[in-house]
C-alpha cells in the first residue's frame, strides 16, 4: 500500500475516532444536566437557635392582667416607634405603652442580635418574677413571637435618675423643666437604692446586680428609687462567687479588680457600684468623666479621695444643692461611706446591710 495512502486512512481513522470520543462525552454531559435539573433544588440549611422560644408564648406574672399578645404590644407602642422610647437598658430598648385595659406599662425589646439576648432575657424574667420589695421594679409578664423577645414592666413615672441629675429638659410628666432633686430627696434616693440591694443580696440565694447606675435606678412619682434593669443579674451560693467569662458592668461604676481581669461575680462589685452611686448623687458627677483638680484630670473616686483629704467636703456637693439646712457633720459621713464602699481592696468593702445600717443612723 502506498504510503501516501497510508497516511490519509490513519489521519481519517484519528479524526473519526476523535469525533465519536467527543460525541459520547456530549451526549454524557447532557444526560448529566437533564437529571440535575429534574432534581428537585434544595435550599440552603437554616441553622435554629438551641434557645429559641415557641412562637406566640406569652406569660404575665400579675393576677390583675391577662395574658398580653405581642399584636396588643404592636398597638400600644406603635409597632415600637422612636418617639416611645422612654431608656435605652442592656440589650434593648425601654418604651412607655398603655394597654387595651387603660394599664400603663414599659416595654423592652430585646435586640434580635443582642450578644446572649436569650440568656439575659431568662435572666429578668425567672429573676424579677420572684422579687418582692419596694425598691425593685416589677416585672409583669412577657411576650414572644418568633425571635422577638419582650418584657413588660410596671411603668414607674418619673423616668431614671441620671435624668434627674444630668438632664435639664423637660420633666414629660408635669411638662415644665426638671427642678434640681433636693439634698433630703437625694439622701431618700441613696437610702432606697441601699435597701433594695441589701434585699437583693441577703436572699436565700443572694442576687448580684452587677450594673447598678443611675440609668438602672427609677424615680415614682414621690421620688422612691426602684432598682431595674436585671439583665447581667446572677444567682450566687455564699459557698462560692460567680464565675463569668464576661466582664459586666459600665464604665465608671466597675470595681478596680476588673481592671485587672478579675471576672469573678462578688456582692463587693455591687457595693462598690453603690459606693460611686452615691458619690455621684452627692455630687452630680458623671463618673465616667475625668475630673480636673489640681491641674489634673483625675477619676471620680481619687478626686473625692482627695477633696475630703483637703476638708473640703461642702465643695463636693452639688452646686444646684441649696446649702439652706445643709449640715457639714452630715455631708462628712455621707462621704465616709461613700469611701468605705470604693475602697481598692475587694474584702475592705463593707457588705450592703452594714452600709445601710450606717445609713439609718445618719439620716434617721
Amino acid at each position: 500500500m502506498p504510503p501516501a495512502f497510508e497516511a490519509i486512512l490513519a489521519a481519517t481513522a484519528s479524526f473519526f475516532f476523535i469525533t465519536l470520543f467527543l460525541a459520547v462525552i456530549l451526549i454524557v454531559c447532557r444526560g448529566l444536566k437533564q437529571r440535575r435539573s429534574s432534581e428537585p433544588r434544595t435550599r440552603p440549611i437554616q441553622s435554629s437557635s438551641l434557645t429559641s422560644i415557641s412562637v406566640g408564648e406569652s406569660a404575665t406574672f400579675d393576677p390583675s392582667l391577662k395574658r398580653i399578645s405581642m399584636g396588643e404590644l404592636l398597638a400600644a407602642t406603635r409597632n415600637f416607634a422612636s418617639d416611645g422610647i422612654i431608656g435605652d437598658g442592656s440589650f434593648g430598648m425601654v418604651y412607655k405603652a398603655c394597654l387595651s385595659n387603660g394599664v400603663t406599662v414599659a416595654v423592652k425589646k430585646l435586640s434580635p442580635d443582642a450578644f446572649q439576648g436569650f440568656r439575659e432575657f431568662r435572666a429578668e424574667t425567672e429573676t424579677l418574677a420572684k422579687l418582692q420589695h419596694r425598691n425593685i421594679v416589677q416585672i409583669l409578664g412577657y411576650c414572644v413571637s418568633g425571635s422577638d423577645r419582650v418584657l413588660i414592666y410596671e411603668f414607674i413615672e418619673k423616668g431614671s435618675l441620671d435624668q434627674w441629675l444630668h438632664d435639664t429638659s423637660e420633666d414629660q410628666q408635669l411638662s415644665t423643666p426638671r427642678l434640681p432633686l433636693s439634698w433630703e430627696t437625694r439622701l431618700k434616693i441613696i437610702r432606697g437604692v441601699a435597701d433594695g440591694l441589701s434585699y437583693l443580696h441577703n436572699l436565700d440565694t443572694p442576687i448580684i446586680h452587677r450594673d447598678i447606675k443611675a440609668s438602672n435606678v427609677l424615680l415614682d412619682s414621690e421620688f422612691e428609687p426602684h432598682i431595674a434593669d436585671f439583665g447581667l443579674a446572677r444567682r450566687i451560693e455564699w459557698s462560692h462567687s460567680h464565675v463569668s467569662t464576661q466582664v459586666a458592668g459600665t464604665m465608671g461604676y466597675m470595681p478596680p479588680e476588673y481592671r485587672e481581669g478579675v471576672t469573678v461575680a462578688t456582692v463587693k462589685a455591687d457595693v462598690y457600684s453603690f459606693g460611686i452611686l452615691m458619690i455621684e448623687i452627692a455630687t452630680g458627677r458623671r463618673p465616667n468623666l475625668p475630673t480636673r483638680l489640681d491641674g489634673t484630670d483625675v477619676g471620680i473616686v481619687q478626686w473625692a479621695r482627695k477633696m475630703v483629704a483637703q476638708e473640703r467636703h461642702m465643695e463636693m456637693v452639688d452646686s444646684n444643692v441649696s446649702r439652706e439646712g445643709l449640715r457639714e457633720n452630715e455631708v462628712r459621713e455621707l462621704f465616709r461611706i461613700a469611701h468605705l464602699c470604693t475602697s481598692e481592696i475587694s474584702r475592705d468593702r463593707p457588705p450592703i446591710s452594714l452600709v445601710v445600717d450606717l445609713l439609718y443612723q445618719l439620716f434617721s
